[in-house]
């Protein structure tokens, strides 16, 4: 018998540096699996489907949608995400702990349909360095950058929502904070029992 995996969400506003931490989460924890978003967005350079995101048209999106295959879904910048509710509930059952890199909206929505997700959010330390990391990327010009320092204001304000706050601003630090967050989980009673069911009957026997 094995145990039921946690459902872990990792929320934050672009370029608090989420997605970094989330892939160097995953590499170092192999009991660990990180859900591939559906999005109708476009590729960006370097990203490949079916690794970052399994990007689809807009059309194919709401024809899923429709059939409810989605955990959650969210627009963000006129772009359609969303998660796969088969998919994430599989990986659960057979007792692997899954993380969903998603937006505020996103988390909530999962966080309704399944009360037990530990919701994770990431804040930058400071505004200066936020517009730093989003200008440093050299992917948008000074009008969308300035629109997502509005829209991070707006995503920040949810961080109450959160069942833990780390702050990214050293990067090692806040990594060894999420990793400390996974471990307590995993070592809830609850768990343990069914881990150490063997260990626990020869204990009291």
């Amino acid at each position: 018998m094995s145990s039921t995996g946690t459902l872990f969400t990792v929320s934050a506003p672009s370029g608090a540096g989420k997605t970094s931490l989330v892939n160097a989460l995953i590499e170092g924890d192999r009991e660990l699996r990180v859900s591939v978003s559906h999005t109708t967005r476009s590729m960006r350079p370097g990203e490949q489907d079916g690794v970052n995101y399994h990007f689809v048209d807009e059309a194919t999106f709401r024809a899923m949608l429709q059939r409810s295959e989605f955990l959650e879904h969210a627009q963000v910048f006129g772009n359609l995400y969303g998660t796969s509710q088969t998919w994430v509930e599989q990986q659960l059952s057979e007792g692997t702990d899954v993380i969903l890199e998603i937006d505020w909206q996103g988390a909530q929505q999962v966080k309704r349909l399944m009360p037990q997700t530990q919701a994770i959010f990431i804040l930058p330390p400071s505004r200066a360095t936020l517009q730093q990391r989003l200008t440093a990327r050299g992917q948008d010009d000074g009008a969308i950058i300035a629109a997502r320092m509005a829209e991070a204001t707006e995503e920040m304000s949810h961080y109450v929502e959160g069942d833990f706050l780390v702050v990214n601003q050293d990067f090692d630090e806040a990594l060894a904070q999420l990793q400390a967050i996974i471990s307590c989980q995993r070592l809830r009673t609850a768990r343990q029992q069914v881990e150490l069911e063997q260990l626990l009957r020869d204990l009291l026997n």
